[in-house]
């Protein structure tokens, strides 16, 4: 009977906020006052609502009273004990206790093994899920079908899409069938990785599989769509849910924010949070999150700073999340005041930084070339087992190319590569740019073949950063060849890569040279558009004082 009523709890408990685990121990407290003797069942249940409750001491009390009742703990019994610290990011706790229960002679299985990996991931740590999955398939423990999902998110949100669609293609190997996480984490990453096709491709693929687009689709597809900046697409998305018959919920107010957030629509987003209320949907973590992000990307501070002590004071309960994601803007607006005490905060109520939250104090640090706080903060990762990935290497990149520390930029790259994490556009494109800004042109041009050699062709950023350093030398000939062998490359030339020719000229006092120039543009470049062509006849005006009649125009 107590069994049954406090599963019931558990499920309650995770249909709302508040915590019953006062309920729970009084139904055990009646059981035994009737003289019936809890059994397993009774205490796991009893342990799984202090766990969900993040009572974790209380939990272990759990454990240390039923085994002095006599009754063994099992596999259940510490699964829901790990699953509850991972949670709460507590990863230390939780592989203690799977050593505990190896050394008590049970058995990590898949569910233990998958939580660890999960939550390692989490927290940034992706070596030590990585380790804790070689340890799963050397003791013998096939993965399932979670464990594949939780290394698709792995792999996708490193960068790794090879490795990603490997695992992708091994999981239907072992017989498992992906799943709507499956679909959905594909859609997920290729979405915040900026890749709109992959997310129509993925998409298309799914329907074909015979999967019907659920809600977490439609929430995962207006994501995608308005992280890669297709704001009326994420709408239309949203439109076409509605049409389909599915009914918003909390999430569904939530994605849409999180659109909102990213355009910095901030007058949307606070009329979406007053229907939601008006509804009787009450505000979350994500969706206070969404309001800061559209408040800093809308420029409203005076809100951002109204809804941060809000969040500090208390009166909107300060998540974990929330907290972070005051670090992340705050960072994103190079305020380092307010990203310090935002980071302070994490720490001072005992929550973990993640990845992303620690690349966010390196990169204000960083800005203002505070090597010795950036030190500090690496070796803190390390000591806390976090893994700094493409982004934090790229950062503090940035940071020595802004010293004119061009070999220690040029190390970091070689790092990147030793510890078999490929470089992106940005990696490469920040050594070049040291290299150049230094007028060390062959330098840039090594580097420039290496990034060829490991198979990522330059970008329009490469092209500018090659032509900016051309002319800065007064190389205006092999600046323009430059220009000519990008488009033969296929990378479309933008406006910056003109105007650095057209100043150039115009600072060295060469108004012939430059009428000359952009005479021969569209010879350079056919595909130029109007708009640019008439700019940049404007400009040659002002330069040179006289009316200038380009001839194809």
């Amino acid at each position: 009977m107590a069994s049954f009523l406090i599963v019931t709890l558990q499920h309650a408990h995770q249909c709302t906020r508040g915590s019953l685990h006062e309920e729970a121990i009084e139904i055990v407290k009646e059981m035994e006052s009737r003289g019936f003797t809890p059994d397993i069942v009774t205490w796991n249940a009893l342990l799984d609502v202090y766990g969900k409750s993040r009572k974790h001491e209380e939990a272990l009390g759990v454990l240390v009273k039923m085994e002095a009742c006599g009754v063994s703990p099992t596999i259940i019994t510490y699964n829901s004990l790990i699953a509850s610290y991972a949670k709460d990011g507590m990863l230390g706790e939780a592989t203690e206790l799977k050593k505990q229960m190896q050394l008590k002679g049970i058995k990590p299985d898949v569910v233990t093994y998958t939580t660890l990996i999960s939550g390692f991931h989490k927290v940034g740590n992706d070596r030590l899920a990585h380790e804790m999955f070689e340890e799963m398939i050397s003791n013998g423990c096939k993965p399932n079908l979670c464990t594949y999902n939780t290394l698709v998110r792995i792999h996708g949100s490193m960068g790794r899409f090879d490795a990603m669609m490997t695992v992708f293609e091994q999981l239907k190997a072992d017989g498992l069938e992906p799943d709507a996480v499956t679909w959905n984490t594909l859609l997920s990453v290729f979405g915040q990785k900026g890749l709109i096709s992959e997310v129509s491709r993925v998409f298309q693929e799914m329907k074909q599989a015979g999967f019907v687009p659920e809600k977490d689709t439609y929430h995962t597809l207006i994501a995608a769509y308005s992280r890669c900046g297709f704001l009326d697409e994420a709408m239309e998305i949203h439109q076409r849910m509605f049409d389909s018959g599915i009914a918003p919920d909390l999430s569904t107010y939530n994605a849409v924010l999180a659109a909102l957030g990213r355009g910095g629509h901030w007058d949307l987003a606070e009329r979406i949070v007053s229907e939601m209320k008006e509804r009787n949907y009450k505000p979350n973590e994500l969706t206070y999150c969404s309001l800061l992000h559209a408040y800093a990307n809308g420029k409203k501070m005076d809100q951002l700073q109204a809804l941060s002590e809000a969040i500090y004071n208390g009166q909107v309960e300060p998540h974990k999340m929330l907290v972070k994601t005051l670090v992340l803007v705050y960072s994103k607006k190079d305020m380092l005041t307010e990203t310090k005490r935002a980071f302070s905060e994490l720490l001072v109520r005992g929550f973990s930084p993640d990845i992303r939250a620690l690349n966010a104090m390196i990169s204000v640090y960083g800005r203002r070339r505070m090597v010795s706080k950036v030190d500090e903060l690496m070796a803190f990762m390390e000591e806390e087992g976090f893994t700094p990935n493409l982004r934090t290497y790229n950062i503090i990149m940035h940071m020595y190319r802004r010293m004119g520390r061009c070999e220690t930029c040029e190390k970091i790259l070689s790092e990147i590569r030793s510890k078999k994490i490929r470089p992106d556009h940005c990696s490469y494109n920040t050594v070049i740019f040291a290299y150049g800004s230094q007028g060390r042109l062959e330098d840039a041009s090594r580097v420039l073949s290496d990034m060829q050699a490991s198979g990522l062709n330059p970008n329009v950023v490469t092209y500018n950063t090659f032509v900016a350093c051309y002319v800065a030398k007064s190389m205006f000939v092999e600046a323009i060849d430059m220009v000519r062998y990008m488009v033969m490359q296929g990378c479309k030339p933008d406006e910056r890569t003109f105007d650095s020719i057209l100043v150039a000229y115009g600072r060295e006092g060469k108004v012939s040279d430059a009428r000359l120039f952009v005479a021969s543009i569209t010879e350079i470049y056919p595909g130029i558009s109007k708009s640019v062509h008439h700019r940049l006849v404007e400009n040659l005006e002002k330069m040179s004082g006289t009316n200038f009649v380009f001839r194809n125009a």
